[in-house]
């Protein structure tokens, strides 16, 4: 075991230092379970002084022995107890408050005011014919007004038209079939080349024409080749046979009869139809079957 050396002044610094803390640790465990002064001193009655865990302004005095011993109602006595409300900072920010934008300003709706349309300098007053049929042909339009001049023209769907200078209130022009070709209605109106003279509109209607309300159901020959067309009434399902030449229905003019279709001519309006050999007539009517054409007994080259 190595001794310690006393003649060394470190060592004996270290010593004084150990000597110290051992004091130190000796008053510290007497202090804990001892205690100093008449704090740790006990009473005569043989129970320590109630210690108060909250410190109030008013301090209540400690019953004695005698209060102790009597009677239970007579230790009976109010508590007196003082609510404090704590200092509680305001908050920062109330979280149930939230920006509402405002509502939107309508603006009120301002209605420009139309601006009148310039009276044009020409008037269109009529037109005549102002029907006409379409697939009809080339055909005459007569146009009544005021203030015409001969640099105007009849523009028909934003084609210029062939025009003749009558008078000041009368033009004509030529319109052609392909104009009319199919039905509906046409926009009309005066205009010169420049563009300075110029009418109000106005509208000539094309209508479909009448058509054949006819079935084309048989053919019938002869001995001498004179054909005859065997025909259906579509609305009262009449069978009419016709040849060639005959009027049908009082308006169709028969020009040619073949095994394949009839053509027939409008009276009136020119126009030409073909119908076309059918078999959708009434079924079991031998007229609607094709007849073999009758060959002659004595044919011969």
């Amino acid at each position: 075991m190595q001794m310690i050396d006393t003649r060394n002044p470190s060592e004996r610094k270290k010593l004084v230092f150990a000597g110290v803390l051992g004091i130190l640790a000796l008053l510290l465990l007497w202090w804990t379970f001892v205690g100093f002064g008449s704090a740790g001193k006990v009473s005569s009655t043989g129970s320590k002084p109630p210690v108060s865990n909250r410190s109030t302004s008013s301090r209540v005095q400690a019953q004695t022995v005698g209060e102790l011993k009597g009677d239970l109602l007579d230790q009976l006595r109010p508590v007196v107890y003082q609510n404090s409300i704590p200092n509680v900072p305001d908050a920062q920010r109330n979280i149930f408050v939230y920006y509402e934008p405002p509502p939107p300003v309508e603006r009120a709706v301002v209605t420009p005011t139309p601006t009148p349309t310039p009276t044009p300098p020409v008037l269109l007053a009529s037109l005549s014919p102002s029907n006409v049929f379409a697939r009809t042909g080339d055909f005459s339009l007569e146009v009544s007004g005021d203030k015409f001049t001969p640099q105007l023209k009849v523009v028909i769907d934003n084609n210029e038209m062939t025009t003749r200078y009558i008078s000041p209130q009368q033009l004509s022009a030529i319109v052609p079939a392909a104009l009319i070709a199919n039905p509906g209605g046409r926009l009309v109106m005066l205009r010169s080349s420049d563009g300075a003279l110029y009418s109000n509109s106005a509208a000539l209607n094309v209508t479909a024409p009448p058509t054949p309300n006819f079935n084309y159901v048989g053919i019938l020959g002869t001995l001498h080749h004179i054909d005859t067309a065997i025909l259906q009434d579509k609305a009262s399902k009449e069978i009419v046979s016709v040849q060639r030449g005959d009027l049908l229905g009082g308006r169709f003019r028969v020009t040619s009869i073949s095994e394949k279709e009839l053509i027939v001519v409008d009276n009136n309006l020119r126009i030409k139809y073909t119908l076309v050999y059918t078999t959708q007539g009434d079924r079991g009517n031998p007229l609607q079957r094709p007849t073999p054409r009758a060959e002659g007994e004595d044919d011969e080259l």
